[in-house]
């Protein structure tokens, strides 16, 4: 909390910086000449990296640099290939996920570093990197990964009413050495209110097309038909939870599911009562500062900037004042 308050005073005062400026450098566009390869995570038009990748192209707009984009489909081995082909071409500045972990990611990025090339994270940090290389821009934008699993299963607990003894299923990542946190943290939350829990693997299929899922989830509900609560710890996985249910034969309601990250299939399946609980990342800002951090760095030499972006919940009560932004992909 404390480092995310200096980070947002920082901004604050980098913001106040251009708003001084004359009219003239406002319209030439302060960052004109930064060029930047951004990942959005997912595939082109996916759930979650649509967000990221409008926050990312707004920021373009709003700061004049060039950026050119590259959609991985959530895949680790993916990310680090083109983050290869990325440093090929010299770039002023690479944001990526930190979804490979600080081990695999770690020898390309010092390569980079050492090229001169600015490097920052969103959604999945990469801490080793982030400690080293702060001074030079290297920052985080995206939630406290554990905790954001840890607040999502507790609070499902509480605002249902689930009781130890209680049989909830997690549906996440833990493979992933540093996105899997999110995994950990639900399930470390889950089974310290008693809860029983089972974990099943988003596997490659599910996590590129998350309605490819459908048959697993129905098999795993017909094998435990006393499932209380599912939690997808996956933006995708989260909006397709209608398809999953009707795959296992439920109506709205009858298992609680409570996930992450919103968008359009979200916000109607909360309405719907097929989904009752969400973490929202706002993941429009994710790809928005990533790429104003690079920009700030190149420009005007600021360190990495730490913003947590994930605290809050949508539900039944609150989902109306979400939908227009969430029919926009902003939220």
């Amino acid at each position: 909390m404390k480092r995310s308050f200096y980070a947002l005073i920082a901004l604050a005062a980098a913001l106040t910086l251009f708003g001084v400026q004359s009219a003239e450098a406002q319209t030439a566009k302060w960052a004109s000449k930064v060029h930047i390869v951004f990942f959005p995570g997912g595939p082109a038009g996916g759930v979650f990296a649509v967000n990221v990748y409008n926050g990312a192209k707004q920021a373009a707009e709003d700061l004049g640099c060039k950026v050119d984009y590259e959609w991985s489909n959530w895949d680790p081995q993916t990310m680090m290939q083109q983050f290869r082909e990325a440093m090929a071409i010299r770039p002023d500045g690479i944001a990526v996920m930190g979804h490979p972990g600080d081990e695999a990611f770690d020898p390309l990025i010092e390569q980079a570093e050492k090229q001169g090339i600015i490097v920052t994270s969103d959604n999945t940090p990469l801490p080793k990197m982030q400690a080293r290389y702060a001074p030079k821009g290297f920052g985080y934008v995206g939630a406290d990964l554990y905790k954001a699993g840890w607040d999502l299963a507790t609070q499902a607990v509480k605002e249902f009413n689930l009781q130890a003894g209680d049989r909830a299923m997690v549906w996440g990542l833990l493979s992933q050495p540093t996105r899997g946190l999110r995994t950990k943290g639900a399930i470390d939350a889950l089974k310290k209110l008693g809860l029983t829990v089972d974990y099943i693997e988003i596997d490659s299929a599910t996590n590129a097309d998350p309605a490819a899922g459908a048959p697993t989830f129905a098999g795993y509900v017909a094998s435990h038909p006393d499932v209380k609560l599912v939690i997808t710890d996956h933006g995708g996985l989260t909006a397709t939870a209608e398809t999953y249910l009707k795959a296992a034969g439920k109506q709205p309601g009858q298992i609680i599911v409570a996930g992450f990250d919103m968008s359009p299939a979200t916000v109607t399946a909360v309405k719907n009562g097929w989904t009752q609980l969400v973490i929202d990342q706002q993941e429009w800002l994710q790809g928005y500062l990533s790429v104003l951090q690079i920009c700030l760095t190149k420009v005007y030499g600021f360190s990495g900037l730490d913003i947590n972006t994930g605290a809050g919940f949508v539900d039944k009560n609150n989902v109306n004042f979400i939908a227009p932004l969430a029919e926009k992909n902003i939220r």
